[in-house]
C-alpha cells in the first residue's frame, strides 16, 4: 500500500534551556533600546570664528576697501612708475647734465657765482693796492707818467688778473669738468638703482599691514582651533552616553550567546502508507516513531472501508499540503491503544510502535 506516497518532517531546534532566561531577557531590553532613540546633540558641533579672528577679517576688508589704500596705492604706483623711468632726485636738466658731462657756466650756475667772487676780488686788489702802489712809483719816478709807465701797469694788471681770476677760473673749469666726467656713471648707476628698488618695495608696502592683520587672524585660528577640540571632547562624551544602553545590551548578548547546546524535536506527519507503519514498528532502540495524525491536522478525510490492526483506514491530505495520503485518525487510536497516543503541544501524535 502507498509505495510511492512521501513523507513529511519537520525539525525544530530551541537553544539550551539554561540560557533560554537570558535570551528572553536579552530580548525584551533590546525592544526598549530600540524604541529609545536618542536626540541628536544638542551644542555647538563647529567652533565660529574667534574675536581676533573677526577683528583681523574687519581691519583687513577696511583696509582693501578703504581710501587709505586706495591713496597709497595710487602714490605706491606713482612712485613705481617715476622709479621705472629712472626717476631720481635730479631735475631732468641736471639729470640730463649729469650722464652727459655737461658743465654749465653761464648766469645762475655756480660756476658763475664763482667767476663773480674771483673777479671781485682781483678788481678790489687792482683798485686798492696794485695800481695805486704802481701809481706812486710812477709820480716818484717821473712827474706826469709816461708811457714806459703804462706798460708797467699794464703788465701789472694783466699779471694780477691771471694770478687772481684766469689761472683760479681755469683750474675750477678743469675740476668741475673732470668731477661731471665721473659723476656720469654713478648718475646711471642711481637711475637703475632706483628702478630696482622702486620694483622691490611696492610689493611690501602694499603688504605690509595685511601681513599684520594675518598675524591677529593667525592667534584667533589658533583659538579657535582649542574651542573645536573642545567642542569634539563633548560630542565624543555624548555619544558615548547616548549609545551607551546599546553597547551595553550588545555586550551582555555576546555574553550570553555561545554553542551552550540545545534542544531539536522532529515531528512527522505520519507514514504515508501501511507499509511504512509497519516499518515503524521495527524501529530499534529506545527511539519511538511519533506521527502527527490528529484529526484537526488533516482535511479531505474519506473513509477507505477497511481495517488496519481494529482501526479504520482513511484517505486524507495534511492542511496546508495537496499530497494524497492514506492512514489512521489519533482519535480512532486513542480508543483502543491510548498508550501510543501523545499529546505535544495540543496535538495528537501516535507511537505506531506501541500498536
Amino acid at each position: 500500500m502507498g509505495a510511492g506516497s512521501t513523507q513529511v518532517s519537520t525539525s525544530s531546534t530551541a537553544p539550551w534551556k539554561g540560557q533560554q532566561k537570558y535570551l528572553l531577557k536579552g530580548f525584551d531590553k533590546a525592544e526598549s533600546v530600540f524604541n529609545t532613540i536618542p536626540e541628536y546633540y544638542p551644542g555647538e558641533t563647529v567652533a565660529g570664528f574667534d574675536p581676533m579672528q573677526s577683528r583681523a577679517q574687519d581691519m583687513a576688508s577696511d583696509y582693501l576697501q578703504g581710501p587709505r589704500t586706495q591713496a597709497q596705492q595710487n602714490y605706491a604706483e606713482g612712485a613705481l612708475l617715476r622709479g621705472l623711468s629712472g626717476q631720481t632726485g635730479f631735475s631732468p636738466t641736471q639729470t640730463s647734465d649729469l650722464l652727459a658731462g655737461n658743465v654749465r657756466t653761464g648766469a645762475g650756475t655756480p660756476y658763475a657765482a664763482m667767476a663773480d667772487a674771483l673777479s671781485g676780488d682781483v678788481v678790489d686788489k687792482l683798485q686798492g693796492s696794485i695800481l695805486p702802489g704802481i701809481r706812486q712809483q710812477q709820480v716818484q719816478y717821473q712827474p706826469g707818467g709816461s708811457s714806459r709807465a703804462a706798460l708797467q701797469q699794464n703788465k701789472a694788471v694783466t699779471g694780477a688778473v691771471k694770478q687772481g681770476l684766469t689761472t683760479p677760473l681755469a683750474n675750477m673749469y678743469s675740476n668741475a669738468y673732470q668731477t661731471a666726467q665721473n659723476m656720469r656713471l654713478p648718475a646711471a648707476q642711481q637711475a637703475i638703482n632706483m628702478q630696482s628698488s622702486a620694483m622691490g618695495q611696492y610689493p611690501s608696502i602694499m603688504s605690509a599691514p595685511l601681513n599684520m592683520y594675518g598675524a591677529l587672524g593667525d592667534i584667533g585660528a589658533q583659538r579657535r582651533a582649542l574651542t573645536q577640540q573642545t567642542m569634539d571632547a563633548d560630542m565624543a562624551r555624548y555619544q558615548y552616553q547616548a549609545t551607551a544602553p546599546q553597547q551595553a545590551l550588545a555586550n551582555y548578548i555576546a555574553a550570553i550567546q555561545g554553542n551552550y547546546g540545545g534542544e531539536t524535536v522532529q515531528t512527522s506527519p505520519g507514514p504515508s502508507g501501511m507499509d511504512q507503519l509497519g516499518q515503524a514498528v521495527g524501529i530499534a532502540g529506545s527511539v519511538a516513531a511519533l506521527a502527527g495524525s490528529d484529526i484537526r491536522i488533516k482535511e479531505n478525510i474519506v473513509p477507505e472501508g477497511s481495517k488496519w490492526k481494529g482501526l479504520n483506514v482513511y484517505h486524507y491530505n495534511y492542511i496546508g499540503d495537496d499530497i494524497p495520503r492514506r492512514g489512521v485518525m489519533a482519535q480512532d487510536v486513542e480508543v483502543i491503544y491510548p498508550d501510543a497516543v501523545h499529546n505535544i503541544d495540543g496535538i495528537k501524535y501516535v507511537n505506531y510502535g506501541a500498536i
